[in-house]
């Protein structure tokens, strides 16, 4: 019996008893008479390939015809991407208020997010015992974004990312300083300091601020990777209050824009795509909905629908009616 070989076929190692590279092609449950081999450099004749023995460390490409095109690819993949992470789902969600983990997760699925938030907390050593978060939400799969919710000062929210990097190797993150804690609006003065140390410290900050065109930039300018308008203050689901000022840090930016706080219902989050928003990331609207595993949906289908009536270019606003039919040839 031959001995079996290693080889390397098509840039992977591979081990095999095939005497010649006829059998090894067989062996790939291929037919010789449909594929080229090239081994170490040189074509090898199809002619040969029953004849042409194998060497141990052999390296060989085994290509064969297929349609022109990548079919491999998605028709129109729509994707947006942050900090060299790239995404399909445009939503993004918080995993706070929720009754239970159970539900969380439940409302995560049914939302298609590939990104939630994570609030930066002090473990249970009372209890060590009770769930938490990555028991229900796996962060291998879901990619977890460490905030700094809570946080009123820059240092205050330098320090929580310092530990979120060494509880879990997070470079991207979000940022969140708030002024005061009646209408958690951002304090834009130390928000922008710690940005400029985060950044300067290798995190990737996306970044919570006011619907300012101007802050956003200087935002922007200072190392933030994302730029994140509110819509309305947080938790108050009163939709997107100012759709110009949105609308004009979009268009300025340089970086992905997401709407974040403010979003109601579904309506709210298919209006910031419609500004040409790159997403919305959302928390209390679908964890104090009424039913919060369909609201997810409901808001899976908003983003998207939003996005897409966007990518189609909406019609022109007129101040008088124009008629769908034409008047001309009336009976």
């Amino acid at each position: 019996m031959t001995a079996s070989l290693t080889l390397t076929v098509n840039g992977e190692p591979r081990r095999s008893s095939a005497a010649t590279i006829a059998a090894l092609v067989r062996e790939l449950e291929l037919k010789p008479e449909k594929v080229a081999v090239e081994r170490n450099g040189t074509i090898v004749p199809r002619s040969t390939l029953a004849e042409a023995r194998l060497a141990d460390g052999d390296v060989l490409e085994i290509v064969t015809f297929v349609g022109g095109g990548d079919h491999s690819a998605k028709v129109d993949e729509d994707t947006w991407s942050v900090a060299g992470h790239t995404f399909r789902s445009r939503l993004i969600v918080g995993t706070g208020k929720y009754k239970d983990f159970a539900e969380n997760a439940a409302a995560v699925e049914a939302s298609g997010a590939e990104i939630v938030t994570v609030a930066v907390r002090r473990v249970n050593i009372s209890d060590p015992s009770q769930p938490v978060l990555m028991d229900f939400i796996d962060p291998k799969r879901i990619v977890y974004l460490p905030n700094t919710a809570g946080c009123f000062t820059a240092d205050e929210a330098i320090r929580t990312l310092r530990l979120a990097r060494e509880a879990g190797g997070w470079e991207l993150v979000k940022l969140e300083v708030l002024g005061e804690a009646r209408t958690l609006y951002p304090d834009m003065r130390e928000t922008l300091k710690a940005t400029e140390v985060l950044a300067g410290e290798g995190f990737k900050p996306m970044v919570y601020c006011v619907d300012d065109p101007i802050g956003a930039k200087q935002l922007e300018d200072a190392g933030a990777v994302a730029i994140m308008p509110l819509g309305a203050p947080i938790g108050s689901g009163l939709g997107i209050q100012n759709r110009v000022t949105i609308r004009l840090i979009v268009e300025g930016a340089k970086v992905p824009v997401l709407v974040d706080a403010g979003v109601g219902t579904a309506s709210d989050a298919a209006v910031a795509m419609e500004l040409g928003c790159d997403g919305v990331l959302m928390n209390t609207a679908i964890a104090e909905a009424k039913d919060p595993i369909r609201m997810a949906r409901a808001m899976k289908l908003a983003v998207e629908a939003g996005r897409e009536a966007y990518r189609a270019g909406r019609m022109g606003t007129r101040k008088y009616a124009d008629p769908s039919s034409p008047l001309a040839g009336l009976i």
